[in-house]
This record gives C-alpha cells, sequence and structure tokens, in this order.
C-alpha cells in the first residue's frame, strides 16, 4: 500500500525535487516514512471526498462575464457585468443514490457568484446588486442559493422533487433553442439594463418593473416548490409543479429529429393568486410573476442538421386578473432568431444569427406606477411597447468547453396615454449596445 501511495506522490510532483539526485534517494530511511504519511494527511485533507459511499458527488458549473459599451442617446460607458441573475458564475452539486432497482433518490446544491448583476445594471448603477435577493429590499452582491432540493426517481413514474428550485414552466419557451447562441441572445434582456432607457427631454424612464412579465420569461427565480417531472415517451414529456404562497404551472415538452431535421418545441401555463405581501413588484415566497396573473408561453426551434441552417421562435402572454388590478390588461412578447450553425474551424462550431423582439405592455398605470419627469412632477403611463433587433457570432471552444460571442443590439421603446403634465405621449433614444462576453463550463 506504502509503494502506491508514494507513486500517486511522485506523480503529483509533490517530491519531485525529493528525488532530484541518487544521493538524495539513498538518504531515504530513518523516519522518511513518518514524514510522507505526514504530508500525504496533508495532501488528502485539501481533496474533495464524498461524506459517505453510498451517494455520488459531482461538481459542475461555469463562469462567465462580459464587457458591454452602450449609448442611450445621452450618455455612453462601458461596464463589466455578469450574465445576470440565473446565468452567472455558479457552482452545482450534485448527486444520487439507488435504492433499488429502477429507484434512486438524489440533490441539487446550486450557489450563484455574483459581482455585478447585469439584470440590475442601468445607466446610474454600473454595478447591480443580485436580483435574487431583491424581494427583501437588501439586496447585495455576493453567493447566494438558488437551488437546494432533493427528489425522488423512478424509471416508469418519473421524477418529485422538493425544495428550492426551478418551477416547471421556468425559462420553458428559452430552453428548446439549440443554436448555441441562448447565452447571448434570448428573449429576456439580460444584458442591456432593462428597466430604464432615456427620454427625448434627457430623463431616465422605467421601462416598468413589468420587463419581467413583457421581455419573456415571467418565472425567472427559483421557489420553494414541489415539483413533478414525467418520464419521456416517445419525445414528449410533462411537467407541474406548486409553490408558496400560491403559485402553480404545467408544462409540456417534444423533442426529435425528422429527415435530418431536429425539432424542439415547448409550451407552459402558470397562475399565481393572491398573497399576503403588500409588495406587488417583488411578492416574496413567489415568483417574479405578478399576483393574480396568468402566464403563457410556448417556444419552438428547429435545425436542419447537414446545413446547420436554423430558426428558433417564442411567443408569450401575460393576463391581469381583474380580483387585484381590477382593469385587467395584457402583455405580449413576440421573439425571433435565425442564424447558421457550422464548423468552419478546428476549435468548434461557429453560430451566426440574427434576432428580433417585439414587446406589448398594456397593464396599465396601477402596475406600472411613476416615472420621473425632468420638468417637475410625477407620470403615469397606459402603455409601452420596445423593439428589439441584434446580429452576433458565437464561437464555440470544444476543448475548454467555452463559448465567445461578439453581438450588438439596438432597442427602441415608447410610451402612451400619459395622465399629467398634459402628455399623449412620449419616446424615447434608441438604446445601443456592443456586448463580448465568454462563459467556460467545468
Amino acid at each position: 500500500m506504502m509503494k502506491y501511495r508514494l507513486g500517486a506522490l511522485v506523480a503529483a510532483g509533490v517530491l519531485a525535487g525529493g528525488f532530484a539526485t541518487s544521493a538524495s534517494a539513498a538518504d531515504l530511511g530513518g523516519n522518511c516514512c513518518a514524514d510522507l504519511e505526514e504530508r500525504i494527511a496533508e495532501l488528502e485533507a485539501t481533496t474533495a471526498r464524498k461524506g459517505n459511499r453510498k451517494v455520488s458527488l459531482t461538481v459542475s458549473g461555469w463562469v462567465g462575464q462580459q464587457v458591454t459599451w452602450w449609448d442611450d442617446g445621452s450618455e455612453s460607458n462601458v461596464y463589466v457585468t455578469d450574465l445576470g441573475s440565473t446565468l452567472a458564475s455558479h457552482v452545482m452539486f450534485t448527486g444520487q443514490a439507488q435504492i433499488m432497482p429502477g429507484w434512486t433518490a438524489g440533490y441539487v446544491l446550486h450557489l450563484e457568484a455574483i459581482g455585478s448583476d447585469s439584470l440590475t445594471t442601468s445607466q446610474d448603477v454600473a454595478d447591480g446588486p443580485n436580483a435574487v435577493l431583491l424581494s427583501g429590499s437588501t439586496a447585495t452582491n455576493g453567493v447566494s442559493t438558488l437551488q437546494s432540493f432533493w427528489f425522488i426517481k423512478s424509471d416508469q413514474l418519473g421524477k418529485v422533487s422538493v425544495g428550492k428550485q426551478s418551477q416547471a414552466s421556468d425559462n420553458t419557451a428559452i430552453l428548446v433553442d439549440g443554436s448555441g447562441s441562448l447565452v447571448p441572445a434570448n428573449w429576456v434582456p439580460f444584458d442591456f439594463f432593462s428597466f430604464f432607457v432615456r427620454r427625448d427631454n434627457g430623463a431616465l424612464t422605467n421601462l416598468a418593473w413589468a420587463g419581467a412579465g413583457v421581455w419573456g420569461d415571467v418565472n425567472g427565480l427559483p421557489t420553494n416548490s414541489v415539483r413533478y417531472d414525467s418520464p419521456t415517451f416517445g419525445g414528449f414529456s410533462v411537467s407541474a409543479s406548486w409553490g408558496e404562497d400560491d403559485f402553480w404551472d404545467v408544462a409540456a415538452r417534444y423533442a426529435g429529429e425528422w429527415n435530418s431535421v431536429k425539432v424542439s418545441i415547448a409550451a407552459a401555463y402558470s397562475q399565481t393568486s393572491d398573497n399576503h405581501n403588500t409588495n406587488a413588484f417583488f411578492p416574496a415566497g413567489n415568483t417574479l410573476q405578478p399576483i393574480d396573473t396568468g402566464y403563457f408561453q410556448i417556444g419552438a426551434y428547429a435545425e436542419h442538421v447537414p446545413t446547420g441552417l436554423f430558426a428558433y421562435g417564442a411567443y408569450g402572454h401575460l393576463n391581469y386578473g381583474g380580483d387585484h388590478w381590477g382593469d385587467a390588461r395584457s402583455n405580449d412578447t413576440w421573439y425571433g432568431k435565425a442564424g447558421i450553425r457550422q464548423r468552419w474551424n478546428p476549435l468548434g462550431h461557429t453560430v451566426l444569427y440574427g434576432e428580433y423582439e417585439h414587446i406589448e405592455n398594456r397593464n396599465g398605470t396601477a402596475f406600472t406606477g411613476p416615472v420621473t419627469d425632468t420638468g417637475g412632477g410625477v407620470t403615469f403611463y397606459d402603455s409601452s411597447s420596445a423593439r428589439l433587433w441584434g446580429v452576433g457570432v458565437v464561437q464555440e471552444i470544444d476543448a475548454a468547453a467555452m463559448s465567445l460571442w461578439l453581438k450588438y443590439r439596438n432597442i427602441d421603446a415608447s410610451f402612451s396615454g400619459v395622465e399629467t403634465n398634459s402628455e399623449t405621449g412620449f419616446g424615447t433614444d434608441n438604446f445601443n449596445e456592443v456586448t463580448a462576453g465568454a462563459l467556460i463550463n467545468f
């Protein structure tokens, strides 16, 4: 046994200097073994190990950062940010153990490390706080628990998970995107300071917190919930979850390939009801989806494998209930992306894409709240709309499990129905950005 342990140390280079000469080798004796045992114990103390031999342990994750130049028509600057909550740098501990043939139990502990959250960065905030903590109104950057849950899985019956986790409808329309450009280009604006644009008069105006309800996915943050995922039959699977206080959703997915064309499609519906929290913007214990609303989303992806040509589209509809809002309205999001994915160099696949998004926010003054007007007073608006278009390139580096990207985006927003200051609406300056970023997996 000592022979094998010595061999391991030599292979690690720990004893490389000790065997530089034959004289050194001849000096091995006396208390050498005791010294080696002490050094081995020190080395073993620094290694990651499982708590027991029955449950597996896998450590994985990624680190992602990006540099963004932006110009809102009045000001320009360059910021360095993370990729936004739920996409920022992560480390995940996962494992499972077999209970009996066909049955397993497992766990997921998912930690997120944020230095500057792009979701809460703005022209006036260079380092955005961690959006995961916004419901507590004392948000700070740092390491937080994104997911922590256990599960029991049957090969025939499916999986039940309990704890802090993504809902069944979380990112349903996004995750079907198999182009390799999902991180830099999806319908949630992770990188363009999604809350604020510059008005024609130079004032910053809030695009409405409903950015979470307008810009795609409204279930962006994991919640304490119970979730069920079915096995996959013929490419089809279904999921459902329930969370406090009160939230429920259902989702269905399909993935397959016909005549060299890969196809993925997914749809989901989620519903929230009133709760005891007075903060309607970030209802604690709930999702980012506003209370007393229903949200439907669907996404589809198709790729011709031989040519690498692909197309992706998504639609989301957020409907406000009359019980809480009084004046029931709705928000709609349309998103499309198309391009080509090909291996043109030995590093890995290259992805070229173009994207377009259109949003309509009709949720009314009761929800959108005030925006500051430089002429004094407070303004309200009944509706807003925004259009986003962009182009980009992604280069995958297979040897390093890494992706690099460079992209351009342009955002144009407008508002209507202002009730004060004798205005009937106003426009904004276009927001332009150029972003270069990278993500490396481990």
